[in-house]
């Protein structure tokens, strides 16, 4: 079945030797041999201004330069968050996009007064988090719950309404042989073609 993918590629480096970046041009490249209709977004090549206030959040316009981006969020019915673990959690310029295109009116609404919860716009669409990281990813899941990307996931993605959202952790990348990369890599393509 073709699916619409965004990609996201988070790392705030634009260096193309950078591991997410290769493990997003494989879902990419595999995915569209298999028939999705993919399309990508790299944050570091984004302006993406901080929200500062609750009125920005809320009301204020979204950015020029995120425009684009918007409108892909809206569109995608699976999406493909690629970032390195920075201090337990996304790096601060992924947290900034998502603060920005996750806004009411465009991933939630805002339930009248004295009517309960806020309600999700992104219903029916999927997400996969595939984490580059310094530490063993056993380490990151059993020591430390993986507790920044279980922020991301029930906080952001599942509020919104993306569900299911899976996790595909890759750990101790500094020292990884490059035959333990080559697995990695093509773990990518397999799920690219599957558009999982």
């Amino acid at each position: 079945m073709q699916r619409g993918i965004l990609i996201v590629i988070g790392h705030p480096d634009p260096s193309p030797e950078r591991l997410g970046r290769a493990l997003a041009s494989a879902y990419a490249e595999a995915a569209e041999r298999a028939g999705h209709i993919v399309r990508k977004i790299d944050l570091a090549l984004l302006d993406i201004p901080l929200l500062r206030t609750m009125q920005e959040f809320e009301h204020g316009a979204i950015p020029d330069s995120l425009k684009e981006a918007t409108e892909a969020v809206v569109w995608a019915e699976h999406f493909v968050f690629v970032f390195p673990l920075w201090l337990g959690t996304v790096p601060a310029l992924l947290k900034a996009f998502l603060e920005q295109v996750m806004r009411p009116g465009t991933a939630f609404a805002y339930a009248a007064k004295g009517e309960g919860f806020a309600k999700s716009l992104l219903r029916g669409r999927s997400a996969r988090l595939v984490v580059t990281m310094g530490m063993p990813a056993t380490v990151y899941r059993i020591w430390f719950l993986s507790h920044g990307i279980a922020g991301v996931r029930r906080g952001i993605l599942n509020f919104v309404g993306i569900r299911p959202v899976r996790e595909t952790l890759f750990g101790a990348v500094a020292n990884a042989s490059e035959a333990k990369r080559a697995k990695w890599i093509g773990q990518m393509r397999v799920l690219g073609e599957r558009g999982l």
